[in-house]
């Protein structure tokens, strides 16, 4: 069930995988909360569900609920699981900027390479837009060490959001695998607009009142937008 990510793939984010068939009509995956589930790994364990998995375990000083120590283990555990056909690490955690030895990302990223499985490496900025310069640069080392480089910024006006789809195009256009999308209020757009740009990931929740993360659109409105909007793209 891996993932490829050569084409727009829309993630359903959920802490609960029973939740999954209420995913399938709009969903392309699913991307696991392990840091917000109660028994992740179990729940990878005993998963028949149809949608492969992106499996996540975010940290804490990532926006996330999981604690540093066994943090990196838990989802190097989760590549036993047929189902997970891609994880998402962080790039502070390879770049060893973050609380997580350095050596233990490259190693789950080693090991998720021999596995086949691919491997989103993401920065998050909950506060603020780096400069398009800034940006482009972090993706680009994202990318060095994954498959997808994921952005996830704040966007404090549209100008901000205008910055994020103008990187996302640029990178696209060099060949650049990336997943971007501006947070709040006045970035909310660009999670149906980046796709247009190159953007190879969107996330909705599968529960709107349980958003993973402000400015969401909720799955079946963010797969309409992005089906409509990708189809009249020239």
């Amino acid at each position: 069930m891996t993932l490829a990510f050569d084409s727009f793939t829309l993630a359903a984010s959920t802490a609960d995988l029973a939740a999954e068939p209420t995913a399938r009509e709009d969903a392309d995956c699913i991307e696991f909360r392990m840091d917000l589930a109660e028994d992740p790994l179990g729940s990878l364990a005993a998963y028949d569900g149809d949608l492969p998995i992106l499996a996540t375990n975010r940290a804490e000083w990532e926006g996330g609920d999981a604690a540093d120590p066994g943090r990196l283990d838990a989802l190097a555990a989760a590549l036993e699981h047929d189902a997970v056909g891609a994880i998402d690490v962080e790039l502070d955690a390879i770049e060893g900027d973050a609380p997580d030895a350095t050596d233990r990302a490259d190693a789950l990223i080693e090991n998720a390479g021999a596995e086949g499985v691919p491997v989103v490496v993401s920065t998050h900025d909950f506060e603020s837009t780096p400069p398009e310069p800034a940006l482009a640069e972090r993706l680009r080392r994202a990318a060095d060490h994954g498959d997808v480089a994921k952005a996830a910024v704040t966007a404090t006006d549209r100008s901000d959001a205008l910055s994020v789809l103008a990187v996302t195009h640029e990178l696209t256009r060099e060949g650049v695998p990336v997943a971007t999308m501006a947070m709040g209020a006045a970035g909310s757009h660009t999670r149906a607009v980046a796709p247009v740009y190159g953007s190879r990931i969107g996330y909705a929740p599968v529960d709107p009142a349980k958003a993973t993360a402000p400015g969401q659109y909720d799955l079946e409105t963010l797969r309409g937008l992005v089906d409509r909007l990708s189809g009249n793209a020239v």
